[in-house]
């Protein structure tokens, strides 16, 4: 098997924010890599390597509120390197450089609207277009991203009273993409689907996993997505995990004890736990993206 990261930056604009999405690519390639830097992180990576493989499926990766697909690049090269493409996606106005529209309708509005072009894009571009399966598409979220996950998958959210200029709750019109065939959600924020029937429409099949040390998403998110939606639900609750333990491994010069997204409750084993999410979240993505 085909073990070495390629990596390839999707061309992806918004029309509606009118900016770019950043997105790169993950792939499996022969090509031989090095070592290149993704914000603070190093990855050895081969550039626009050639694409081994083909009808590859495509998984898109939605990080949580401020934050960084970076955080989640051990998971991403896990996948490439079992035969996936993976887009990191770095949501423009909700990301750890560019935070302005956190806690707005507009922000959950522009999420999965993100997803969807990006998929758009990785489809229709020279470059990866041909190597992948236009039917086999899946999303990850973390947190904020799960949100994301869920509308695109057919979930129809409502915005808090704190999130809307009126100071009211309302529907939030999001887009929907029913080329999404399966979703993981980790440590997942759902509270904009507390209404009734507002998970009804998601019937893809769910890996979903969240930490019994969680205090940002506590179980009840995981119970309304349980409850709401109609796909089978794998859920499970890591022991010892907090909200943060899915990210990749801080490197020991970048932790600081006022980072909480670098350390993890005591004697969690986070760089231990990317192994099995990343052998769990493969298995689940071959089964179902099939």
């Amino acid at each position: 098997m085909t073990t070495n990261l390629g990596c390839h930056v999707l061309d992806v604009v918004d029309p509606i924010q009118g900016v770019p999405i950043p997105t790169s690519l993950f792939y499996p390639t022969d090509a031989t890599p090095r070592p290149e830097r993704f914000e603070p992180f190093t990855l050895d990576v081969a550039v626009d390597g050639k694409i081994v493989g083909a009808s590859l499926p495509l998984v898109l990766v939605s990080h949580g509120t401020g934050s960084s697909p970076w955080l989640f690049r051990d998971l991403g090269a896990h996948l490439a390197r079992a035969g996936f493409v993976v887009a990191m996606v770095r949501h423009p106005g909700n990301n750890r450089g560019d935070d302005a529209l956190a806690f707005t309708v507009a922000n959950l509005e522009n999420r999965p609207r993100h997803v969807k072009l990006v998929i758009d894009a990785a489809l229709a571009e020279k470059f990866v277009g041909p190597h992948l399966e236009p039917t086999k598409i899946g999303v990850i979220g973390h947190s904020i991203g799960a949100y994301t996950a869920l509308a695109v998958a057919g979930g129809r959210p409502t915005a808090g009273a704190s999130e809307t200029k009126e100071g009211v709750q309302r529907a939030v019109d999001v887009v929907h993409d029913p080329r999404v065939a399966a979703l993981v959600l980790l440590a997942p924020a759902a509270g904009w689907y507390m209404n009734d029937g507002a998970l009804s429409n998601v019937e893809v099949p769910i890996l979903l996993r969240s930490g019994d040390r969680d205090d940002i998403t506590q179980a009840i998110h995981g119970d309304i997505i349980e409850r709401g939606v109609r796909g089978r639900v794998d859920r499970k609750i890591v022991a010892n995990a907090g909200h943060f333990s899915f990210f990749s491994p801080y490197p020991a010069a970048l932790k600081s004890p006022t980072l909480a997204p670098s350390h993890d409750p005591p004697g969690f084993d986070r760089a231990a736990y990317q192994a099995t999410l990343g052998d769990e979240v493969t298995a689940f993505f071959r089964e179902t993206l099939r």
